[in-house]
């Protein structure tokens, strides 16, 4: 089939070296305008635009899909699909009108669950043990369209939204092919979601990413692993805001006093802090303005004094 794929950050290149990989003739690919970033606030390509010019594909960039000049140009390139990942803006009806097997996205979760912009990020954060990845025709509603295919990914205990997403991009890109393979030979249709099971993932606010300790600790853990990279989780300390990184693993250190909740802890390999359940071990943080490090390193520098609490 003749495909344009629509997508944006580093989780859709998987899915366009595989097409372009296949079976398929990708034509163009359509992506978010450059973008500025850096402490230089200069323009740069999204990823997908990076890897579509070293295959010397035709890349539109439309500040809005609907634009006209985009549309026409659409037209005249008549892919038969357009596959999306991660694009990053919505579809009007002119532009899924115009492939006759539709805007096809990959999706990642195990629809009709996670709706939505942050899939990953809170399939994390509430503690399912299993998601995945879907194909769904692209309709008017929110990711409510008839899905074409799913692949399914445990949830690992140490994963963060990150490194879940990295496998899923991988994974799904597969299932996107497959998907492709499917509608151009007519062995794959619709299948019409259900009505239970429905769950919505809207985008992780900054507020929400301020971590609660106190929640026990498997909550607190969720919500950090959550919201890591991005939004990435928080906490204040002596007022100033303090990044907050996934948890050690390591055993708690011996005589542990019972720690109040937010209440710091430090020994000389590790900080500790309380939640509702007990103490964990910081792993690393994020001082304002500075790099990440480990948050033992960071405990030694600012001398904590006993009693002082993060939040």
């Amino acid at each position: 089939m003749r495909l344009v794929l629509a997508g944006t950050p580093d989780t859709a290149v998987p899915s366009l070296r595989a097409l372009l990989a296949s079976r398929h003739e990708v034509a163009a690919v359509v992506t978010r305008p450059d973008a500025r970033a850096g402490r230089g606030r200069t323009l740069h390509p999204s990823p997908v635009k990076e890897v579509a010019l070293e295959h010397g594909l035709e890349v539109l960039t439309p500040g809005r899909p609907g634009d006209p000049d985009f549309l026409d140009r659409l037209r005249e390139i008549a892919p038969d699909c357009c596959p999306v990942v991660a694009y990053g803006a919505l579809l009007p009806r002119p532009a899924l009108d115009v492939p006759r097997h539709g805007w096809v996205n990959l999706h990642f979760s195990l629809l009709p669950a996670w709706r939505g912009a942050a899939p990953v990020q809170r399939a994390v954060m509430a503690g399912d043990e299993v998601t995945g990845a879907s194909t769904f025709v692209i309709e008017e509603g929110l990711d409510t369209g008839p899905v074409l295919g799913t692949v399914t990914e445990p949830v690992r205990p140490t994963d963060t939204a990150g490194t879940l997403l990295e496998r899923l991009a991988g994974i799904g890109a597969g299932l996107l092919v497959a998907t492709m393979d499917g509608l151009e030979d007519g062995s794959l249709r619709g299948v019409p979601q259900p009505e239970d099971g429905v769950s919505h993932a809207p985008k992780l606010t900054v507020a929400e990413c301020e971590v609660r300790w106190s929640l026990p600790a498997h909550l607190v853990d969720r919500q950090v692993r959550g919201a890591t990279p991005n939004p990435g989780a928080w906490s204040t300390f002596r007022g100033e805001r303090l990044g907050i990184g996934p948890f050690a693993t390591a055993d708690l250190p011996p005589d542990v006093p019972a720690l109040a909740a937010g209440e710091l802890h430090a020994t000389k390999r590790a900080l500790l802090v309380g939640t509702a359940s007990g103490p964990v071990v910081l792993g690393e943080v994020r001082p304002q303005g500075k790099r990440a490090m480990a948050a033992a390193d960071w405990a030694r520098g600012v001398r904590i004094a006993q009693g002082e609490r993060l939040g």
